[in-house]
């Protein structure tokens, strides 16, 4: 072989191969590598810069207020992981498209147009999995339920026991087990967020005092709020809001109170048992059919 030959021939025959052009073709494969590098560090950076200005936006201003600091720890790197990871895809795919062109001189023309096509097939038969994995994102992002929250979601509603990017399992008050993709869920109601309201209707016949009936029930209230069980789960006394109804059988007091979160439902029930026997010691009649 001269060395002074820009070209080896290779032992089995076929078209020489031109030195310089290997070693040109080499160090554009270096570069695109080095940049593609370079890129997906960048979008590691891009996107830790967004998720943390996007919980700090809800942190101030949003649903986030009530999170620990280890909590919105791992929201942000969920975020961060799921974004990069597409970035990185992308990148990944580019580059060694670019690579085969630089390195081997091939045509990527057809391969592109081949992955634009295979790319819109796939798209059509996994958008139901897009769209479950970008609606599962945004609940993320906008922190609109967790684990252990109450939620009412999709048609069904019961305590989230598992939340992943693609489905959210519910398990309602008979103990069944729902399985909701989030690209489904369009209302999500969360019961348990920070605080929750007692709603509850009680009636009394006619001819009640309804000033005594009243007093009688916000005594109720504020013996709940000074019990030493059912006190620290009281934030505002229950108590009689306004005469709601007068109906065929009595007349409708609705009674509101605000209770912390998850404890309505608990307090609503030691509630109305109080004023069952609270109207019985006071001689007031509940109305019956």
């Amino acid at each position: 072989m001269d060395l002074n030959d820009p070209t080896l021939t290779l032992p089995w025959g076929g078209a020489p191969l031109h030195l310089g052009g290997a070693l040109t073709a080499g160090a554009e494969a270096l570069a695109i590598l080095v940049v593609a590098a370079i890129v997906i560090r960048l979008a590691h950076t891009f996107v830790r810069g967004v998720a943390l200005a996007l919980l700090r936006r809800e942190n101030v201003e949003g649903t986030a207020q009530e999170l620990t600091a280890v909590e919105l720890e791992k929201r942000q790197g969920t975020i961060e992981a799921l974004a990069v990871n597409v970035i990185r895809f992308f990148v990944v795919v580019i580059a060694g498209l670019m690579i085969l062109e630089a390195a081997f001189k091939l045509d990527v023309g057809p391969a592109i147009a081949g992955l634009g096509i295979a790319g819109i097939a796939i798209g059509l038969g996994t958008q139901h999995l897009v769209r479950d994995y970008l609606n599962g994102a945004l609940i993320l992002i906008e922190n609109q339920y967790g684990k252990g929250d109450v939620v009412r979601i999709a048609g069904v509603s019961g305590t989230v026991e598992d939340f992943t990017l693609r489905r959210t399992t519910l398990r309602d008050g008979d103990g069944t087990v729902h399985t909701v993709p989030n690209g489904e869920i369009t209302v999500a109601s969360n019961l348990t967020r920070v605080f929750a309201r007692v709603n509850q209707e009680v009636q009394v016949v006619y001819g009640t005092d309804i000033e005594r009936a009243t007093a009688v029930v916000n005594q109720v209230g504020q013996e709940l709020v000074d019990d030493a069980t059912w006190g620290p789960r009281i934030l505002e006394a229950p108590r009689v809001d306004q005469v709601s109804a007068l109906g065929k059988l009595g007349v409708t007091l609705k009674i509101v109170g605000t209770v912390r979160a998850s404890e309505q439902w608990a307090v609503g029930g030691e509630l109305r048992k109080r004023l069952l026997a609270a109207f019985g010691e006071s001689g007031i009649e509940i109305p019956h059919t």
